[in-house]
Formats: structure tokens, C-alpha cells, sequence
């Protein structure tokens, strides 16, 4: 018993699930040890602003772009094409996941069809969304739907492919004789954890592909713009200022989604032992 507590405490700390490693301190710890590791790397060893500015250079560099005024512009296109690539994706990609994973004729039809897709990268469609679109929002958005459309499908065909049968029986012991009664309130409810994960996984790829949507020239505005915009100036301050900011922006939007999706679609969840 002692030995397999022991284990169990091990566990616990290499999973870092331990509320002390979670506290402030450490959080500050971390991120300070790691601030000071970087501004002593750039000045002392590589001592080139240019291959990579300092701590201090970003901080400076971020003051003048705030006051500068450029920022809240281009946060806002930036996420009018986030969301217009992240709508399309579960407008579409919802759906599409429902037809395949409920139907086998249709998973039969259009499997081969997702798959040959699928793994074209979406930077290779900016071509094409130059030629269909123009340089414009809806271009971006859609270079964002292609990277953030195949997690909610596949993840949404998952949840429907995997329904235990038992649960199919029982809703039509109840009176869901029909595709659509079966589909609204047996499988859906069912599948909510899958989409969820869909929905999440679909946001961190649309974000990441933001940069590269607005890479070609859709606005003069745009964060992902900036970067190769500053990039060209030789301001490497300002490009990583705009890194930076994508990550926090980033990593806030994942803690909206996951905190959204725990409150809305899973929150029958909420007495289960994580």
C-alpha cells in the first residue's frame, strides 16, 4: 500500500497536477528566470539586435508602437479574419462531420474526397484565394477556413462514428423514430465532448494560420502583416513585439474557448472526476 502511494504521488508530480507547482510564485519564478535568461543572451552573446533584440528592445519597442496607435487596428482585422475562417469552419465543418459520421453512403462518397484535401496545407490555396477573392478580408478568412474546417469535421464525424448502439436503441425505445430525432437528441448530446475538442483544436490552428493569411497583402493592417511588414524594415524589435502578442492573444482565446465550452456544452460534466 505505502509503495503504490508513493507511485500514485509520484504521478501526481510528473503530471503537475500538485496545487503549490500551479501557484503564483512559481508562475513568476519561471517567467522571470526566463526574461532575464534571454536579455543575457542578447546582449552578451549574440550582441546582434538584428538576429535577436533584447528583453529591454522589445519592451521599448512595444511603448512606441502603443503610442503609435497602429495596434487596436490591427488586432481588429486580424480578428475579423480569425473569426471569419473560424466561422465558416463550424458552419461548414459541423455539418459536413454530421452527413459522414451518421450516414454510410455519404461516408463512402466523400471520405475519399476529405482525404485527397485534407492534407493539402493551407498556404497552398493562397493562389487561389488571390484568384477567387481578391486581396481582400474574405481571402485571409478563407485561408483560415482551410486550416480550421478538417478538426471540426473530423472531430464532429468521431463523436458521431463512436455513439454506443445501446444509445440509438434506447432513444428509439423513447419515440425517436427519425434520422433528424435521433440526431438532435440522442447523437448530438453525445458527441458534444468531441465537438468541443473539434472547436478547440479548430481554434489554435485558425490562429496560427492568421499570419500567414495576412502575409500576402489582404490589408495594410493586421498583425500577421506587421510581422513581415517590420521584417522588411529591418525592425526585428517590432516583429517580435507582434509575436508576442499573437501568443498572449492566443493562449487567451484557448482559456475563452475551453472555459466557454465547459460552461455551455459540457457543463453535464462538471460533477466527473478529471
Amino acid at each position: 500500500m505505502c509503495q503504490r502511494a508513493g507511485t500514485y504521488s509520484e504521478n501526481k508530480l510528473m503530471t503537475g497536477n500538485l496545487p503549490g507547482l500551479r501557484s503564483p510564485g512559481y508562475i513568476v519564478l519561471s517567467i522571470s528566470a526566463l526574461l532575464i535568461f534571454w536579455q543575457l543572451l542578447a546582449v552578451e552573446v549574440v550582441q546582434n539586435h538584428f538576429i535577436l533584440p533584447s528583453f529591454t528592445d522589445v519592451v521599448f519597442a512595444f511603448y512606441n508602437l502603443l503610442f503609435a496607435g497602429t495596434l487596436p487596428m490591427d488586432f481588429a482585422v486580424s480578428m475579423v479574419h480569425f473569426f471569419i475562417g473560424l466561422g465558416l469552419s463550424v458552419l461548414i465543418g459541423v455539418p459536413a462531420g454530421i452527413l459522414i459520421g451518421w450516414f454510410p453512403i455519404a461516408n463512402r462518397i466523400l471520405d475519399p474526397i476529405i482525404e485527397i484535401i485534407r492534407p493539402i496545407p493551407p498556404l497552398a490555396w493562397i493562389p487561389f484565394a488571390i484568384v477567387w477573392f481578391g486581396l481582400t478580408d474574405l481571402a485571409a478568412g478563407f485561408v483560415i477556413f482551410i486550416g480550421a474546417v478538417f478538426p471540426v469535421l473530423v472531430n464532429t464525424y468521431e463523436g458521431f462514428r463512436n455513439i454506443p448502439r445501446i444509445f440509438v436503441e434506447a432513444g428509439k425505445m423513447l419515440g425517436c423514430t427519425s434520422n433528424a430525432s435521433l440526431i438532435r437528441h440522442i447523437a448530438l448530446p453525445a458527441a458534444l465532448p468531441h465537438l468541443a475538442s473539434g472547436f478547440r483544436v479548430a481554434s489554435g490552428v485558425a490562429w496560427m494560420c492568421l499570419v500567414a493569411a495576412e502575409m500576402f497583402g489582404v490589408s495594410r493592417f493586421g498583425l500577421g502583416q506587421k510581422i513581415w511588414w517590420y521584417y522588411n524594415l529591418h525592425q526585428m524589435d517590432n516583429v517580435m513585439v507582434y509575436m508576442l502578442i499573437l501568443g498572449f492573444v492566443g493562449l487567451f482565446i484557448d482559456y475563452l474557448f475551453r472555459s466557454a465550452m465547459n460552461r455551455t456544452l459540457l457543463k453535464w460534466r462538471e460533477g466527473e472526476v478529471n
